[in-house]
Formats: C-alpha cells, structure tokens, sequence
C-alpha cells in the first residue's frame, strides 16, 4: 500500500492538555507524526496544530475522522491548498572555506543569523523539498549541527 504524506491543519480551543490527547490519537493507533508545530492563533482562544504524517489513504482517512472527534477540535483542514513553509538552522565552523555559501543561501531563501568565535549559523526558510536540498548542499561546508523545524502551514482557500 502507497505511503501519502499529508499536511492536516488543526484548530482547537486553546486549553491544556490538547496537545496530549492529539499526540494519544496518534500514538495509540499505531500512527506517527513526522512533524508537529503548534502556535496560538492572534486575537482567540484557538491555537493552529501542524501535523505532517504519512500513511495510505485508509489511515489516513481515519485519523482526520478521529481528530473531529475530539472534544476541543474547532475545525480540521486535511486538503486543500496550503502554503508550507519549514525551517531549518546549520551550524559551520568558521575554519570551513565559505566559498559558494552566500549564493547558496540566496538561492535557498538564507542568511546568516549568528555567529561566535568559531562558527557561524544560517537559517534558510522554504517549502520542505528545498530545505531538504539546502541541507544536502550544505553538507560540503562540514556543519557540526543540524535543527530542522517541522512545517508550518496556512490554508489558502
């Protein structure tokens, strides 16, 4: 059965707990979260959950069913169009030659964020296949840490 990564954007009432029982659903169907951001939304007691999964669309189907099904759950968008953007943060030492590194980062939405005695750390934001190629480019500069955020998403229909 094919695999179909899927981008499910919650909105529940912002209270404790939720994030627990999201998690529960998961975890106690054998289901996994490739990624999880969560943030409150401006001006409401809601917050907007994330979710990046992957599973055939039987699972796939039933999760969303189950996240409608929770008491907090305000509304659950499981298709349409979104814009999705993810993160991700590169530490370099400075004795790495940086030959090639400020095209790359203009090519890959990058820049410099900060720097300290013996390293520099950039930041590129974009959708996650060009993060993902970011990260394979800036293998030649030896980073000696890698945190990559999970996605973010805003429904545009």
């Amino acid at each position: 059965m094919e695999e179909i990564r899927r981008v499910i954007s919650v909105i529940v009432l912002n209270e404790h707990g939720v994030l627990s029982r999201i998690s529960g659903l998961f975890a106690g169907r054998g289901y996994n979260i490739d990624s999880l951001t969560v943030a409150p939304i401006p001006n409401t007691n809601l917050s907007r959950f994330t979710i990046v999964t992957f599973g055939s669309a039987k699972v796939l189907e039933q999760i969303v069913k189950q996240l409608h099904k929770l008491i907090p759950t305000y509304k659950v968008i499981e298709s349409g169009e979104f814009i999705e953007k993810e993160m991700a943060l590169v530490k370099i030492p400075l004795s790495e030659r940086f030959d090639g590194l400020d095209a790359m980062l203009k090519a890959y939405n990058g820049t410099i964020t900060n720097s300290g005695e013996d390293y520099i750390v950039v930041m590129v934001a974009d959708d996650t296949t060009r993060v993902a190629g970011f990260l394979k480019a800036v293998k030649k500069y030896n980073p000696t840490d890698i945190v990559r955020g999970g996605s973010v998403a805003m429904d545009v229909q």
